[in-house]
C-alpha cells in the first residue's frame, strides 16, 4: 500500500497536530508540501516532515498554482481563509480535509459542498467529535434503542473561563468580522453532534445570549490597557496574562502567543501582542454565553448551552428516551445508561484516552478515515462530508440570526434565502 500524499495549507496548531499522523504512520501518509506565510512556522514544519525546499510555499495561491503535487490537501487556515483555497483545490482535482467551520458565510458553505459534488472529490470537514469513542458509543446506543425512542437532549459546552479569555477575548476568534460568530467558531462541533444524535433535519431554532462580562464596564478600577502596565489588581485577577503565559509550561495555550517559546519572546508578546491586553479592554464582540433551542422533524427537542463561566473545558450531556436516559461527561470518558422500570444503571468507561487531548482520540481517527476515502478516490461514505456539515452550519447561522433578531427561525426558510 502506497502512502497517501498530502499538502498542508496553514501550518498552525491544528494542521500540525493532524499531520503528526504521518510521523507515526509513515506507511499510510506522507506530507509532500506546505503553504504557510509565517517563515518560522513553515520552516519548522518543513524540517519535521522532511519537505524539499521547492515544495514549500508562502501562500495557498502559490501552492495551488503549481501542477498537482499530492492526492489531497488539508486546509487549516483561519475561518475567513477557507473558501477560496477549497474551491481552487477541488477544481484542481484534490481531495480536501477542511478545518471547521467551513466558512463564516452560509452561501459559501453551500457552494463548497456543491463544488465537491460536481468535482466528484472528497470534501470532509474536521468534525472530530463524531470519531471519538465517547460520541460514537452514544450514537450506537441510540441506534439500537437502548433508551427507546429519543425525545430530548440537554447538552452543555463548558468553554472554561481561561479558554474564553485566551481564544475569544484576546485571541483570533474574538471578533465576528474577523472570524465567525462564537456559536459557529466554537460550537459547530456541538451542533454537528446534536444533529447526528437527533438523526433528523432541524426545523426551527431560537437563541439567546450576549457579551456581558468581558467588557470595559466590568473592568476593575484602575485596570490598565495591558497587564504589564502596572495593574493594581494583578494579584486577584483571574486573567492576569503573566500568570497564564510566563510559566515553565509552554504547551497550548501558551504556545499560541509566540512562535519562539523563550521567556524573553513571550514577555515581548505580552508587551506588544494581543495576549497581553486586559480582558476588559479588548476589541472583542463575540458572546460569552449563549443558549440555543432546536426542534427536529422527528419531534426531538434539544437545549444547548455554551458558557465561558466554567472552571473546566468540557462537554456534558443528557439524552432522554422513552425507556431510559443516557448521561455523559466527555472529559471523564464516562457514559451512564439509566433504565426505566428496572432502575438498572450501566456505566461505560473509556480508559487510556483523555477526553480533551486530541478531542478524545477523534483527531487521529478523522485523519485515518479521510485517508480511507482518498485511497478509494472518493468512493465511500464520510461521517463528516460537506453535505452533512452544511446542516449544522446553517443551524449555527440561524441561531445567530435568532439571537440578534429575537425571533424563532425556520431552517427551511433560512436555507432558501442563502
Amino acid at each position: 500500500m502506497k502512502p497517501v500524499k498530502v499538502a498542508l495549507i496553514g501550518a498552525g496548531l491544528r494542521g500540525i497536530n493532524y499531520l503528526e499522523y504521518a510521523i507515526h504512520q509513515p506507511h499510510e501518509l506522507q506530507v509532500v508540501a506546505v503553504a504557510e506565510p509565517v517563515a518560522e512556522r513553515r520552516r519548522a514544519f518543513q524540517v519535521r516532515h522532511g519537505i524539499p525546499e521547492d515544495m514549500c510555499f508562502e501562500s495557498a495561491d502559490a501552492l495551488l498554482a503549481s501542477p498537482k503535487l499530492a492526492d489531497a490537501v488539508l486546509i487549516c487556515t483561519q475561518d475567513r481563509q477557507h473558501y477560496e483555497p477549497t474551491m481552487q483545490a477541488l477544481a484542481a482535482g484534490y481531495h480536501v480535509l477542511l478545518e471547521k467551520p467551513m466558512s463564516p458565510d452560509p452561501g459559501e458553505c453551500i457552494r463548497m459542498a456543491e463544488q465537491a459534488e460536481r468535482a466528484n472529490r472528497v470534501l470532509s470537514i474536521c468534525h472530530v467529535l463524531r470519531y471519538t469513542p465517547f460520541f460514537s458509543t452514544i450514537k450506537e446506543l441510540l441506534d439500537r434503542g437502548a433508551i427507546g425512542r429519543l425525545m430530548s437532549i440537554q447538552h452543555n459546552e463548558n468553554v472554561g473561563y481561561w479558554h474564553q479569555a485566551h481564544s475569544f477575548v484576546r485571541g483570533n476568534w474574538r471578533r465576528k468580522d474577523e472570524s465567525s460568530p462564537m456559536i459557529l467558531a466554537k460550537s459547530c462541533h456541538d451542533l454537528d453532534i446534536l444533529a447526528w444524535l437527533a438523526d433528523s433535519e432541524c426545523v426551527r431554532v431560537s437563541s439567546f445570549g450576549s457579551l456581558t462580562h468581558f467588557t470595559a464596564a466590568e473592568a476593575p478600577a484602575g485596570a490598565p490597557l495591558r497587564c504589564l502596565d502596572g495593574c493594581p489588581v494583578a494579584d486577584g485577577c483571574l486573567y492576569y496574562a503573566p500568570r497564564q503565559y510566563l510559566t515553565d509550561n509552554t504547551d497550548w495555550p501558551t504556545s499560541a502567543i509566540s512562535d519562539d517559546p523563550s521567556y524573553e519572546a513571550r514577555y515581548r508578546a505580552l508587551q506588544d501582542g494581543p495576549y497581553g491586553r486586559c480582558v476588559y479592554h479588548c476589541d472583542n464582540d463575540v458572546v460569552d454565553h449563549q443558549v440555543v433551542n432546536m426542534e427536529f422533524a422527528n419531534a426531538v427537542t434539544v437545549a444547548f448551552t455554551m458558557s465561558a463561566f466554567t472552571r473546566d473545558v468540557s462537554r456534558t450531556l443528557k439524552l432522554m428516551g422513552t425507556k431510559g436516559e443516557i448521561r455523559g461527561a466527555m472529559e471523564k470518558n464516562e457514559i451512564e445508561i439509566v433504565h426505566f422500570g428496572s432502575g438498572k444503571v450501566e456505566t461505560i468507561s473509556f480508559g487510556g484516552v483523555d477526553g480533551h487531548v486530541g478531542h478524545g482520540g477523534g483527531d487521529m481517527r478523522l485523519v485515518k478515515d479521510f485517508l480511507r476515502l482518498v485511497r478509494a478516490d472518493g468512493k465511500g461514505d464520510s461521517l463528516t462530508s460537506a453535505q452533512r456539515s452544511v446542516q449544522s452550519h446553517l443551524i449555527a447561522f440561524a441561531s445567530e440570526q435568532s439571537r440578534v433578531d429575537g425571533q424563532v427561525v425556520s431552517l427551511e426558510q433560512f436555507a432558501r434565502q442563502q
